[in-house]
């Protein structure tokens, strides 16, 4: 064979004319014909073997010309390859013959394998035939073909090129132009974009694996690690195809250094670069962050290379490093067996990670935070840096982004499940046994220190707090100098010979040194001393970090955001899991989420309590059901009313499931209500009260409810019976249509209860608050009950008093104390009956007997229906169809009509008959007046706590009744000594405000003045009774709310976040509190508040983060430009300017900043005034369009002129228009010697304010240069 086959570098080469003995295509065969050239080829491929090659070649060179014929000719190629290496020596003739065929085959083979791929990235991997089209039926049928061929096609490849063919070239050197033609094919197929699907695996790991052989054998590394990096970065779905072939490179052949090389690649592209768009910076950082997830332990020695990248712009790089380090940090640099160079590693990738969780840009920290949670959760972060990170995790829970702050909370919860310290001791706890470890410890060091006196300057200056470096210096020199004192010293008592003398020389010695194992065994125990109280310092460290962070992530269960919302139920799940300190608080806190109208809020909250508390783990049904009954006990110890009413919501739907475990949970209850079992009494109330929350079980008890805790044994606990009596009220169903369920007069349950009212002595206020609701709720005629009740307390009282001698109200002239503190207590409690019949009562009649009255009157239209027959009701058919809409008028009016007149019957019943005379609850009002309005005689706190109770509620009656005694709840309110009271009150006048709105709309002031009373329970329940009523419209909001904008700076707390949600739910309101702002800017600036400066700036941040909109702001800017004008200190003129840079403004709203000029531009001389309003112009420059830049840099530059200048030194920008032109205007010059017109000296006028000396001499200097007066004239002027 006379010629060389040349892999070309493009196919039309090869049919130029080329050099000496160089294969040249001659036949390039028509597409016609190209069946029967192809028929050809295939009988020789049988016949001759793969060597048919060199002879048919140009047939294969005219299918690359042509694609539109079979593909089959692919396979039988690929097949024919790997023979032609079978035999072990061959000659020069016959190496050439199959250079040649090796190189014609691998040519035809990969270029139209490229071709074929071409297409069908083009045309689609598979296109679905249409209907009736012969031609695209038969192209999708081609590219499917070529689908399932292309992996033997790779196959055959890989099969070739694993064999040692490089015996076939000169000196074993295989051109460059042979391996390109591979790699060519192989990267096109790398740049499909399925290749990175489930169903393209076969195919991906065939590529992986010819490269791989390439680039171990074939000297490709530099060439791939390029190539890499090029596709990268225009085909970013490759990244994870190119993280694995780059692992299995590096592992499976051993080529490690493309995974250097690689990495220099990226390290090397600069920041500005990374920056842009399209740069393939997300591709380079996911393949990163792919390939440390596959081979960690390969990237440490080049990890340099991308640390530079952390200074960098772009935020996905420092994303896709920070991972490349928390994966390095879990699965290499992890343990305790590292060496020297490890540990030192580990510390500085950590140092590392720690700094980007303040970097810049939110996805960044976010995602360094979830780095951690990972290296926490692998138990990879070292025991000494616990603190430290969960320090930073806690103050990342401030972060303004979302993002990080979930992650945060994830991370919290991480440390929390794997500590390595016990959670659940408090800090409290931990700190008597620190202290008294620490003691030890110093008593040891002591002890030591005086065993060893050529240590005691050592410990003398560590005591000193010397640096560390320092002590250990001076400890060495101390030992040397003591060793050489007594070597020096036995030298002498050796030459001197004399016992005597040595006795006197070494009387002054100190102790000769203790025993080696002594000494170690003093030193090992100092040591495990000095480890233990290091551990419970870190153990008190870590605690109290838990405990900000249970703190903290409490408050955001009530965030707006659902997503953190939920991450703070978890996160409560979590540390209530593990026995955290305190956790119950959160787990409290959350529970009135479930009446959230978010569902996702609900269902997680729901969740949560089922995980803790209606899912609990045991060996056998009675087990669980103690746990589960143990859990929710504990959960109901000292709860609230509200938190009892929100638990009940979960704990029905636990009782409406059908659990196999609500059968033992009511019997457990019962057992632990009645005592059977013994248990504490907190306990028993609980099960009475979770007993409560199945209604069938309750009714069916009971007698046993009335026998346990209301018979004779109702003293001994007045709590368990209250809670006893909630649990019976809860039988009652006030929404039911039917008959209400109701007890006779003379049931076991009334006796106990009236036994226990009226003769029980000290009972508690709440046991007889509830009694009296349970006897209006089942009683048949509770009225008549009560009246009874009334007359016996009263009777049994003037009784007690009789027995105990007339009591003076003068408490200087009483001679029993405790006999009138006694008397005054059940009077206090004969009040508050009183107050409790009166208003269940106004209660009873407006639902019960109301209701009982629709009810009725619903059952005699229904009769009188069916009275009337079918011919009536035909009648009243053909009524309706000859006046339908007239009709339903009439009768919806008529029933309109028959309400009202139920309602007017009951109001004229509670203002005319329960107050009447022969009422008894009429008797007791004027006593109740007397005790409010007479505070010195009647001291007792609580019996003035229960008559301004009770006196509230008689006002609940009737408007008269109100009106007659409002100005004595006031004066109460303003003047009384007790804050409960005061509290009691606020709370009674917001009901009266309910009921009454017009005859308390005049006292609205005074219920605002509150709220800046100096006991924060006052304060509290103000700020909680005004959000009811101005949310519920009930209350006009006018610029009062000003005061409960300063309760945004309480020193409570709970009251700040009280505040918070006010104007949180007031944001809500159309305009609301855009419309209040202006006022309450001026109410906080006004000097006789004496507001400071950064209180005022708190309040105004908060409040102007409503304002979103931009006509909103727009005219905020105008309203408060205006009030410059009508401001008069300086401090208010901070204020305002302080306010207009708070607002989000936009380039309408800076417009009318400028034309707003006149108002503030006389007080830019004050600092104050200035620097706010330029820092507007800072904001806006952001993002600025160019034309916009320049206004705000005129703006700003006038705003500086003035306040360095004075405004009267500062042209106008029309004035300075003005100058500009005339100064373009050319004048005419005159010749030299020529006389010019005289000057004339226009009348001096005084612009300024002020008398400036330096002004009027510069003024005069002026005058004489340019008119040249006389020196006389001048010295006048």
């Amino acid at each position: 064979m006379s010629w060389d086959f040349f892999v070309p570098v493009c196919i039309g080469d090869l049919v130029k004319t080329g050099g000496i003995n160089q294969y040249v295509v001659q036949d390039v065969v028509h597409p016609k014909q190209l069946p029967s050239h192809l028929t050809k080829f295939k009988v020789a491929l049988r016949n001759q073997g793969p060597l048919c090659i060199l002879e048919h070649f140009d047939t294969g060179y005219s299918v690359l010309q042509d694609m539109g014929h079979e593909t089959n000719v692919v396979s039988g190629l690929a097949a024919s390859l790997p023979v032609f290496l079978v035999s072990t020596s061959i000659s020069a003739a016959e190496r050439k013959e199959k250079l040649n065929a090796v190189k014609m085959s691998v040519f035809l083979l990969c270029k139209l394998t490229e071709t074929l791929e071409s297409y069908s990235c083009r045309q689609g991997i598979i296109t679905a035939p249409g209907k009736g089209n012969k031609k695209s039926k038969a192209v999708g049928e081609g590219l499917m073909q070529w689908d399932s061929e292309r992996e033997s096609v790779l196959q055959a490849l890989v099969q070739l090129l694993q064999l040692d063919i490089r015996s076939l070239w000169n000196l074993s050197l295989v051109e460059e132009e042979f391996i390109s033609c591979v790699t060519c094919c192989c990267y096109k197929l790398l740049e499909n974009s399925t290749i990175s699907h489930v169903k393209s695996k076969p195919t991906r790991d065939c590529i992986i694996h010819l490269l791989g052989v390439l680039i171990k054998k074939y000297n490709h590394l530099l060439g791939a690690s390029v190539k890499v990096i090029q596709l990268l970065q225009h085909f970013e779905q490759s990244s994870s195809v190119f993280a694995q072939a780059v692992s299995v490179w590096s592992t499976e052949y051993g080529i490690r250094a493309i995974i250097g090389e690689i990495m220099r690649e990226i390290g090397q592209k600069s920041s500005e670069e990374l920056a842009r768009e399209g740069s393939g910076v997300k591709a380079f950082a996911s393949f990163l962050s792919e390939l440390s997830s596959l081979v960690p332990e390969l990237m440490i020695p080049n990890i340099s290379v991308l640390i530079t990248h952390l200074e960098g712009e772009s935020h996905t790089m420092r994303v896709a490093v920070c991972e490349v380090l928390g994966e390095i940090l879990v699965r290499v640099l992890c343990g305790d067996g590292l060496d020297e160079s490890g540990k030192s590693d580990r510390n500085r990738f950590l140092d590392t990670l720690q700094e980007h969780l303040h970097d810049t840009h939110s996805h960044v920290r976010a995602r360094v935070l979830q780095v951690y949670t990972r290296i926490v959760n692998s138990k990879a972060l070292p025991l000494c840096r616990y603190s430290e990170v969960m320090e930073l995790a806690v103050g990342r829970l401030m972060d303004k982004s979302i993002n990080a702050v979930k992650s945060a909370i994830q991370l919290l919860a991480a440390f929390i499940a794997h500590n390595p310290y016990s959670c659940k001791l408090s800090s409290a706890d931990l700190k008597k046994p620190l202290e008294k470890e620490t003691a030890k410890l110093r008593e040891m060091k002591e002890k030591v220190a005086g065993k060893a006196p050529g240590t005691n300057k050592f410990f003398m200056l560590n005591s000193l707090s010397f640096p560390k470096d320092g002590l250990l210096v001076f400890e060495f020199l101390d030992d040397f100098f003591e060793q050489t004192n007594f070597c020096f010293i036995r030298l002498l008592m050796f030459f001197s010979g004399s016992d005597e003398d040595a006795a006197e020389l070494t009387q002054d010695l100190p102790p000769t040194p203790q025993k080696d194992g002594e000494k170690d065994g003093e030193d090992g125990e100092l040591k495990k001393q000095e480890m233990l109280v290091q551990y419970l310092r870190d153990t008190e460290t870590f605690a109290l970090e838990v405990e900000r962070a249970i703190s903290v992530i409490n408050n955001m269960l009530y965030w707006k955001t659902t997503s953190v919302v939920q991450e703070a139920v978890q996160f409560c799940v979590t540390v209530c899991e593990f026995s955290v300190a305190n956790s119950i608080s959160g787990v409290r806190k959350m529970l009135p989420l479930v009446w959230s109208t978010d569902s996702a809020i609900k269902d997680a909250v729901v969740e949560a309590y089922r995980r803790l508390y209606l899912n609990p783990q045991g060996d056998t049904i009675r087990i669980k059901a103690q746990t589960l009954v143990d859990s929710l006990s504990e959960l109901m110890v000292d709860a609230s009313l509200g938190t009892i009413q929100c638990l009940e919501e979960i704990v029905q739907e636990f009782f409406g499931s059908g659990s196999n475990l609500q059968s033992t949970v009511v019997q457990i209850l019962w057992e632990r209500f009645t005592g059977k079992r013994e248990t504490s009494g907190l306990h028993r109330r609980a099960a009475v009260l979770l007993l409560g929350m199945a209604r069938e079980v309750v009714l069916g008890n009971l007698d046993t409810l009335c026998s346990v805790a209301l018979g004779e044994k109702v003293t001994e606990d007045f709590l368990l019976a209250r809670d006893t009596v909630i649990t019976i009220c809860s039988i009652t169903d006030h929404q039911s249509k039917s008959s209400p369920f109701r007890l006779p007069q003379d049931h076991q349950l009334f006796t106990c209860l009236t036994q226990a009212i009226a003769e029980g002595k000290c009972k508690p206020m709440s046991f007889m608050e509830q009694a009296v609701r349970l006897i209006y709720f089942l009683a048949e005629s509770p009225d008549q009950l009560c009246s009874w009740l009334l007359q016996r307390s009263a009777r049994l009282l003037l009784n007690q008093i009789a027995e105990g001698g007339e009591v003076n109200k003068d408490t200087a002239q009483v001679q029993d104390g405790s006999q009138e503190s006694l008397n005054c207590v059940c009077l206090a409690q004969l009040l508050a009956l009183c107050g409790c019949v009166a208003f269940w009562q106004v209660s009873h009649l407006e639902r019960s007997v109301s209701a009982e009255l629709r009810r009725r009157r619903g059952e005699t239209e229904e009769r009188e229906e069916k009275e009337k027959g079918p011919s009536s009701k035909a009648k009243v058919m053909r009524l309706q169809a000859a006046n339908e809409s007239a009709m339903e008028e009439e009768l919806g009016l008529m029933g309109a009509s028959a309400e009202d007149t139920e309602a007017e019957l009951i109001k004229k019943i509670c203002e005319t008959e329960l107050l009447d005379e022969e009422n008894l609850l009429s008797a007791f009002l004027p006593l109740l007046v007397k005790v409010c309005s007479s505070p010195g005689h009647y001291s007792h706190p609580q019996l003035t706590t229960a008559a301004c109770l009770a006196l509230s509620q008689y006002m609940m009656i009737s408007p008269s009744v109100c009106e007659e005694n409002i100005r004595l709840m006031f004066t109460v309110l303003e003047r009384s000594s007790l804050p409960v009271v005061r509290a009691n009150t606020i709370i009674a006048l917001g009901d009266l405000t309910v009921r009454f709105p017009n005859i308390l709309e005049p006292w609205t002031q005074n219920l605002y003045a509150r709220l800046s009373d100096e006991v924060p329970s006052v304060r509290q329940t103000a700020v909680t009774v005004l959000t009811q009523l101005v949310l519920k419209d009930v209350l006009k909001v006018k610029g009062q709310v000003s005061e409960v904008a300063v309760l945004l700076i309480d020193p409570e707390p709970h009251i700040t976040s009280l505040a918070l949600n006010f104007f949180n739910e007031l944001a809500t309101k159309d305009n609301a509190i855009y419309n209040l702002l202006p006022d309450i800017i001026s109410r906080l600036s006004d000097p006789e508040r004496g507001m400071n400066t950064e209180d005022f700036n708190t309040i105004m941040k908060q409040l102007f983060s409503y304002i979103t909109k931009e006509r909103q702001t727009e005219s905020l800017v105008e309203k408060l430009c205006q009030r410059f004008r009508t401001a008069k200190t300086e401090r208010q003129w901070c204020d305002l300017a302080m306010s207009l840079s708070l607002l989000s403004m936009c380039e309408r709203g800076f417009k009318r900043l400028q034309e707003c000029w006149e108002c503030y531009s006389d007080k830019l001389t004050e600092p104050g005034v200035y620097q706010p309003l330029l820092s507007i112009t800072g904001k806006l420059r952001r993002g600025a369009k160019p034309q916009f830049k320049v206004l705000l840099d005129e703006f700003e530059k006038r705003l500086t002129a003035v306040h360095t200048k004075g405004l009267e030194n500062v042209e106008s920008p029309e004035m300075e228009e003005e100058n500009q032109r005339e100064r373009s205007v050319k004048k005419p010059r005159t010749r030299r010697g020529q006389n010019s017109s005289p000057r004339t000296l226009g009348p001096l006028v005084c612009k300024r304010k002020y008398f400036n000396f330096d002004l009027c001499v510069f003024c005069v200097t002026q005058v004489k240069r340019s008119l040249q007066f006389p020196a006389k004239l001048v010295t006048v002027l």
